[in-house]
């Protein structure tokens, strides 16, 4: 499972991107943010938050991948010491495996209707795991659409003081015009607070809603890899089993029972075969021709008997034949 660094890597450059584009307009954003600099300035720490925790998500998934790779070396038998996987720390997304399968891990075998709950199951973790970065795009969108009608009421509010504010019996056109443009500083200061809370608000949720997708994409692509290996140590049945000839569906418990008997069965075979060794083989190997031996000689005893047993008939039915023709 490299396909982890290439997620990570995407990431990455879409955010040296943005940062670039970000340099060439640096004195249009400072002079956005400054027309809020609280409300802006939560908007940014929020986004920095969320940018953390999507690239705490993917790399989340090396632990995962780590473990998984090490159930995989175990069930095949490869070079890893027995109690090696209950001795790592388990996985958050694949702690409902980790459960299921027990020590059972030298000779994993899941059943259909066990690995569709199992995927099931991860997969309602993961869709858990992303409801945060979902809620913190939301989060971003709503300051954006708060500043905007924050600026907007004070925009309203500062115009009509402005109005009311002016004195036109004066006459005086220059000392009108003053005033008119000192009161409008304050509606241009609401235009900006609603325009700049507007600006960080919906780019940041962009900028986050493509993390986002990016970290839903690795965790789908673990998703798939994952439900392809299982589907290679997965029992093939139908759903629900049927028994005898008028096909009556057979209880979960006994389906559960076979289960639980094909593993035990299993089990025992892997433990007969390594405890034979080449004498036992050899005595295995005498007692089978031995008894062959026997068998051939027993049928050859048989017939024997029959024939023997024939020609007493015979006799027998020749003296009675002949007592019945001297009376």
């Amino acid at each position: 499972m490299s396909f982890l660094q290439t997620y990570l890597i995407r990431m990455a450059v879409f955010l040296a991107v943005v940062l670039v584009a970000a340099v060439f307009i640096a004195p249009q954003l400072q002079d956005a943010f400054l027309a809020n600099l609280w409300l802006n300035g939560l908007i940014l720490l929020i986004l920095l938050i969320g940018i953390v925790y999507s690239f705490v998500q993917v790399l989340g998934l090396r632990g995962e991948i780590h473990w998984l790779e090490t159930l995989r070396r175990e069930s095949r038998g490869g070079l890893v010491f027995p109690g090696t996987l209950s001795q790592e720390s388990p996985p958050k997304l694949l702690g409902p495996m980790m459960t299921m399968i027990g020590d059972r891990a030298g000779r994993l075998s899941l059943s259909t209707m066990s690995m569709r709950t199992l995927l099931d199951t991860i997969h309602a973790r993961i869709d858990e795991s992303h409801e945060i970065s979902r809620y913190v795009i939301g989060l971003l969108i709503f300051l954006g659409l708060l500043g905007t009608f924050w600026g907007l009421l004070d925009t309203v509010n500062a115009v009509g003081e402005t109005i009311g504010g002016l004195s036109g019996g004066s006459g005086d056109a220059v000392a009108l015009f003053e005033e008119l443009k000192g009161g409008l500083q304050a509606p241009l200061a609401g235009m900006g607070t609603a325009f700049s809370s507007s600006l960080f608000g919906l780019a940041g949720s962009l900028v986050l809603g493509f993390l986002e997708l990016s970290s839903a994409q690795a965790h789908n692509r673990f998703l798939n890899e994952l439900e392809e290996w299982l589907s290679s140590v997965t029992k093939l049945g139908s759903g629900s089993s049927y028994s005898g000839e008028g096909e009556q569906p057979v209880s979960a418990y006994v389906h559960a029972l076979l289960e639980k008997t094909a593993d035990s069965l299993e089990q025992l075979q892997r433990t007969v075969a390594r405890g034979i060794d080449k004498a036992t083989k050899g005595h295995i190997r005498n007692l089978d021709l031995r008894l062959e031996r026997l068998s051939s000689d027993m049928a050859h005893g048989r017939d024997s008997a029959v024939e023997e047993l024939r020609g007493e008939i015979r006799l027998l039915t020749r003296t009675l034949a002949a007592m019945a023709e001297e009376s």
